[in-house]
């Protein structure tokens, strides 16, 4: 599966300060994507910094019980995303589930299930 490798989410997560860099997994750089769910496809990971939604992430989809490492590289600004993830629905088409509130640089993992999505 080619993920890309460091999604590099400069653009949409250019919020980042260097006071922040010392609190967790997230505010280092990097956190991980899982999907748990049973059997739902991750199409799509975007990202909202307050300037309008990112590209989509992922090179390729996330089958259930795969996981992918988002990786940014922007040093200033705000730890508050929100992020939005799409699901494969049918005829190939992509659903997208509500947007969610995140603070990026305490998040290490961020798990997509089948009723809930989280990030610890």
């Amino acid at each position: 599966m080619r993920i890309i490798n460091s999604l590099c989410l400069v653009a949409a997560l250019t919020t980042f300060s260097g006071t922040v860099l010392a609190q967790g997994t997230g505010s280092e750089g990097y956190f991980q994507i899982y999907n748990n769910t049973e059997g739902n496809v991750v199409v799509g990971f975007y990202t909202n910094a307050g300037d309008g939604w990112s590209d989509n992430w992922l090179a390729d989809a996330l089958v259930p019980g795969q996981n992918a490492q988002a990786s940014f590289n922007a040093d200033t600004g705000n730890c508050d995303q929100v992020f939005q993830v799409g699901w494969l629905g049918d005829n190939d088409s992509e659903v997208l589930d509500e947007p969610i509130a995140i603070d990026i640089c305490a998040a290490s993992n961020v798990y997509l299930g089948d009723n809930e999505i989280y990030y610890d």
